[in-house]
């Protein structure tokens, strides 16, 4: 019996037994291979959501930095405006003091012709009320 050929209802089993297995290995493997693909999308992909974060924030940053930039240029020309401002409002009230002045010696000016006018006519009356007193 040492030659016998195993009876063929058991050549089928271990065969059907051995294809099965096969097929369970190789759905095995397949998982295997289909979990390490996922896994390294997902890491490709939470790389790429991190570079995308990343370029956004620096974006963001960038005009963020601009405007402060900005900012600070402006407080410094407004700064140096009021400056300005200070300095020429005491300029005018300097010229103002001065044209005033000016207004008032002119006044005295007037004042003091008047003054003259006056006194020339005074003057002008008595002499000729001396004359009329002097001719009688």
């Amino acid at each position: 019996m040492d030659g016998a050929k195993p009876p063929a209802a058991a050549v089928g089993k271990q065969g059907l037994e051995e294809a099965l297995l096969q097929i369970v290995q190789q759905h095995h493997h397949q998982s295997l291979r289909q979990r390490q693909q996922t896994e390294r999308a997902k890491k490709d992909a939470l790389r790429s959501a991190g570079h995308v974060a990343d370029l956004l924030v620096d974006t963001v940053d960038g005009g963020v930095q601009e405007l402060f930039v900005n900012e600070k240029s402006i407080e410094l020309e407004a700064r140096a405006l009021l400056s300005t401002i200070a300095r020429h409002r005491k300029q005018t009230d300097r010229w103002l003091a001065a044209t005033n002045e000016i207004n008032s010696v002119l006044k005295e000016i007037g004042d003091f012709e008047n003054w003259m006018k006056v006194m020339d006519f005074d003057c002008k009356s008595i002499n000729a009320a001396i004359r009329n007193i002097h001719q009688s």
